[in-house]
C-alpha cells in the first residue's frame, strides 16, 4: 500500500510553470507505475502523463507533449510534473495516482490506478 501527497500547484499567469511533486510513503515507491491526470469542473478526469517503475519510459497526453516534464526520484519516494508554457486551459486539479499492475498499454487509463493523492489545484490566468 502507499500513500500519495501532491503539493506544488497554485495560481500562474499563462506562459509561466510550475512543478507538481508526488510525495509517496513506504518503502516500494520504484514498484509502482505512477500517473498524473487532471480534472477540469464539469469534465472527466483526464490522463496526462505516466512514468514506469524505472523511470525509463514516459507518456504523454498530446495537450501537453513538448510543455510538460514527468519524472521521478525514487531515492526520495517522489514523482515530478514539470508544466512549462502553460495555459489557461490546462487549469484544473491536477491527481497523482500509482498502481503495481499498470502495464504501458493500460496506464493512460484512471480505472487501472488504485491509489491516488487528495490533488492539488492549478489555475492559469490568461
Amino acid at each position: 500500500q502507499v500513500q500519495l501527497v501532491e503539493s506544488g500547484g497554485g495560481l500562474v499567469q499563462a506562459g509561466g510553470s510550475l512543478r507538481l511533486s508526488c510525495a509517496a510513503s513506504g518503502r516500494t515507491f520504484s514498484t509502482y507505475y505512477i500517473g498524473w491526470f487532471r480534472q477540469a469542473p464539469g469534465k472527466e478526469r483526464e490522463f496526462v502523463a505516466t512514468i514506469n517503475w524505472s523511470g525509463g519510459r514516459t507518456d504523454y497526453a498530446d495537450s501537453v507533449k513538448g510543455r510538460f516534464t514527468i519524472s521521478r526520484d525514487n531515492a526520495k519516494n517522489t514523482a515530478y510534473l514539470q508544466m512549462d508554457s502553460l495555459k489557461a486551459e490546462d487549469t484544473a486539479v491536477y491527481y497523482c495516482a500509482a498502481d503495481r499492475m499498470v502495464v504501458p498499454v493500460t496506464s493512460r487509463s484512471p480505472t487501472r490506478y488504485e491509489y491516488w493523492g487528495q490533488g492539488t489545484q492549478v489555475t492559469v490566468s490568461s
